[in-house]
């Protein structure tokens, strides 16, 4: 095993930790199991020797009763075994798959950002999957097979051990057998891990835009993708079956090879009369009953390369960086001032600044927005506030006068809510949708009250199932409005200082965006309220209007004001309104 594999083998063993005893209880069993076996193995050459040829009637009276008692024995333990080995490698697996969950849940978008959610989920679900075949599979077999090995090894070697070592000396063959075959199981082992992360994304892929593709016409396309992705699977399954049928093959030709020697020794006029039958057919059966142990510990080693370069896939996961959290500074609810001095910031995966030299102040209670063509910069700063990203000069970004990484993100996160364009509903009650996030119960009365708010009560009441209607994977059961309405009612329950408004209303019908409009007038109340919006009728009645373009401020002031500049507002106004208002 090389270095690496002995580290992640280290590493997974920790997990192990909790359960020793049962672990020990596991060792006993499978040991004792490979005893039982072997000890039969051993009583052949007396049950033969002095029960079958010298006739002894006790000996072979007291063969049965042996035999029952050996194969209870053995029962016994490869329950013990089995069980106590499925348990801890169930549990490992389990604290490990919890472990990976909960460290991606908390790595900075950043990570995310460079990242196929279908190749996390498969992390998730099939490199753990196939670390508890390395811990359960695979080392029931090493280590019960192993030691049927040794023990019979002993047993050859206790009835003769300079035929014996004959045998021994395929030994070093089979670990060089084994050792190369085992690097090459690891670098197909990545290549499947890596083909099944593609065949989930591509079906995630699928699934989500399934009306796009219908719609555009574009099943062929996707067919053939993921023909393509599904074959490449295939063929690496190939190649880690070829290769574990190749070195089952050499191991078990090498260990006949050594049989035949034996046999061929055994055969020599000065040999012949030297071997009782018991020891004859010890020796051969050890050899033959070898053949299945060194069959399997050939073929389990796929299984711990596979377990091993998924181990070593979360891993890398799991001692990737978590987002920092240094800040120590207390916030139960933020006043709301947020003032933005000399900031420029660039997204860690590209070089170009997306915001320069941006600055602008924000008083508590005031609402503001943030006009200007796409990719100029104005959804950026809504990621900077609660700090998805971090900005290289913490000075530059304040709330209520601290630097923003002076608090804990727990914290910093709890005073802003966001309803934006993309709203994410989870699969499960509109309740749990609204309530989502919210520590303390809420009783029907006041979520009624919420809704009626957030002008959702009105179709909701309809529904057979109310407000327990499940709204299905992102929401798919609702409309767009319904959707963006349900949103507001988890920031109206949430009640944080600040508010974030990101195109909330862009991609709804006029009706929708009436209805929501008032919502969201309602919810700015008393609060710092920052909209980001293309649709400029959402945004006359702000305090304060600021338009950006190429991450800078170009104009500020109010709706009149802008419109009496004429300068850049007053042309997008006009673009979408035909005639300045």
């Amino acid at each position: 095993m090389s270095k690496t594999a002995t580290q992640v083998y280290k590493r997974l063993f920790r997990y192990v930790g909790d359960y020793k005893f049962v672990a020990a209880m596991a060792i006993v069993g499978m040991l004792g199991y490979s005893a039982m076996d072997a000890l039969f193995v051993r009583l052949m050459k007396p049950f033969i020797d002095h029960g079958l040829n010298e006739q002894n009637a006790d000996v072979l009276a007291a063969a049965p009763y042996i035999v029952i008692a050996l194969v209870l024995a053995r029962g016994i333990f490869n329950f013990m075994s089995s069980y106590c080995l499925s348990y801890v490698g169930s549990q490992v697996v389990s604290n490990l798959r919890q472990q990976l969950f909960q460290h991606i849940l908390n790595l900075p978008v950043s990570f995310h950002d460079n990242q196929s959610s279908g190749n996390l989920i498969s992390k998730i679900t099939f490199d753990t999957e196939q670390v508890q075949q390395a811990i359960t599979k695979a080392l029931l077999v090493l280590i019960r097979e192993g030691a049927y090995v040794v023990f019979l090894l002993y047993v050859m070697f206790e009835v003769n051990w300079q035929l014996s070592l004959i045998f021994l000396l395929v030994t070093p063959f089979v670990g060089i057998v084994v050792s190369v075959v085992s690097k090459r199981f690891r670098k197909i082992s990545k290549n499947i891990q890596s083909a099944m992360g593609d065949v989930t994304r591509s079906s995630e892929q699928m699934l989500k835009g399934h009306k796009v593709i219908h719609g555009f016409g574009g099943q062929n396309q996707e067919i053939e993708r993921f023909s393509v992705i599904n074959n490449h699977n295939r063929r690496q399954r190939v190649k880690m079956d070829s290769t574990k049928a190749l070195s089952v093959s050499v191991i078990q030709i090498l260990a006949a090879s050594s049989m035949a020697v034996i046999l061929a020794v055994i055969a020599m006029p000065n040999m012949i009369n030297t071997i009782s039958s018991g020891t004859f057919v010890t020796l051969i059966s050890s050899m033959m009953l070898m053949l299945r142990p060194l069959k399997q510990i050939a073929n389990v080693n796929s299984d711990l390369q596979r377990g091993v370069s998924a181990a070593q896939s979360v891993f890398e996961i799991l001692d990737t960086e978590l987002e920092k959290d240094a800040g120590t500074r207390a916030l139960s609810k933020a006043i709301g001032r947020i003032e933005v001095d000399h900031l420029t910031f660039s997204y860690p995966s590209k070089d170009e600044a997306v915001l320069h030299d941006l600055s602008l102040t924000i008083e508590a209670g005031q609402s503001i927005a943030l006009v200007g063509r796409s990719g100029s910069g104005k959804s950026t700063l809504s990621n900077l506030l609660p700090r998805y990203y971090d900005v290289a000069n913490p000075e530059s970004i304040r709330l209520d006068g601290y630097p923003l990484s002076e608090y804990g993100l727990t914290d910093l996160r709890r005073q802003f809510a966001l309803v934006s364009q993309q709203v994410v509903l989870f699969n499960d009650t509109i309740r749990n949708n609204i309530c989502y996030g919210h520590d303390s119960d809420i009783s029907d009365e006041q979520l009624i009250e919420i809704a009626k708010q957030a002008h959702i009560w009105e179709f909701v009441k309809e529904l057979p199932e109310g407000l327990d209607t499940m709204v299905g994977e992102n929401g798919v059961m609702m409309s767009g409005g319904q959707r963006q309405r349900i949103a507001i009612a988890r920031a109206i329950v949430k009640d944080a200082p600040i508010l974030i408004l990101d195109e909330a209303t862009s991609a709804l019908d006029t009706e929708s965006e009436k209805l929501i409009q008032v919502a969201l007038e309602d919810l700015m109340k008393n609060k710092t309220s920052i909209v980001i919006a293309h649709r400029l009728s959402t945004i006359e009645s702000v305090d304060q209007i600021y338009v950006i373009d190429n991450g800078q401020v170009i104009e500020q002031g109010n709706h009149e004001q802008l419109l009496s500049q004429n300068g850049h507002y007053a042309a997008l106004v006009k673009m979408q309104f035909g005639e300045l208002q």
